[in-house]
């Protein structure tokens, strides 16, 4: 069984939603994925990393959610992206991945467990409460957001609850680009699942973006990997060779659960 997936890596216009849904719309249509893949954006990918939460969150139209619900049906496909919600005026924002089905129907919605407090993040966000997975195309994913990618206790969670496809979906900048490229092939390596990392490109009023987003498979070989534009890249993901790859070398069945939290003992 196989899964196609494409990272769309956009250069985010700042606090501009309408113009960054353009900018992905235009992206995928170049990219043209088969039906059924995984299309995968950046976190906040409709404003960039902005902590002014009153530009950032959806609004009463959900107009980002709507256009990953939209893309989703258009290509008739999984749309994967980040979004900004808040459930009232005066709660902190929530930093989410939502992916949606080509029903339009909603199949996950991941909020994010660390918020990257060096930015003050943590001071407009509130932490998600729980690894997430769901079900695509034979495929267990799990979603993440950026800063989550330097805690690798979360990732161990989802894959021991059968993740095969760990996303990471960021704004991460250049001056840290070798932490990003060592910590996605590192997620893949030590829970001998695939790893799709798609970061934006450009500039915001605060930093600047390499992109450098990447694919990786079990053995952390890069099967695709962007350079420092917008575009998109794709690779194919095989289930039955990761599921062999685990049973020849079984390095999951060696955890010792005492030290991650949630899982039964042996």
């Amino acid at each position: 069984m196989g899964l196609h997936v494409v990272a769309c890596q956009l250069d985010i216009a700042w606090e501009d939603k309408a113009e960054n849904h353009r900018r992905a719309a235009a992206l995928l249509e170049q990219a043209n994925p088969p039906r059924g893949s995984l299309v995968v954006l950046p976190e906040m990918f409709a404003t960039g990393f902005s902590m002014n939460v009153d530009a950032t969150a959806e609004g009463d139209e959900r107009a980002s959610e709507r256009f990953l619900a939209e893309t989703a049906r258009r290509l008739g496909a999984c749309a994967l992206g980040g979004v900004v919600t808040r459930e009232r005026p005066d709660a902190l924002a929530a930093n989410q991945a939502l992916a949606f089905g080509p029903d339009g129907g909603e199949l996950c919605r991941y909020g994010k467990i660390h918020p990257f407090s060096f930015a003050g993040e943590d001071r407009r966000f509130a932490r998600g409460r729980e690894v997430v997975t769901f079900l695509w195309s034979g495929f267990t994913i799990a979603p993440f957001v950026c800063y989550d990618l330097r805690f690798p206790e979360v990732f161990r969670v989802a894959a021991l609850r059968g993740a095969t496809v760990l996303v990471v979906i960021a704004n991460w900048p250049a001056p840290r680009e070798a932490h990003w490229l060592a910590l996605l092939t590192a997620r893949a390596i030590e829970n001998q699942a695939y790893v799709v990392g798609v970061n934006r490109s450009g500039r915001d009023p605060h930093a600047a973006y390499s992109g450098r987003s990447r694919i990786v498979d079990p053995r952390g070989r890069v099967l695709a990997e962007a350079g420092e534009a917008a575009g998109t890249i794709a690779a194919d993901l095989d289930l039955e060779a990761l599921q062999a790859y685990r049973r020849d070398f079984p390095v999951l069945a060696d955890v010792d659960p005492r030290f991650v939290p949630g899982l039964p003992p042996r």
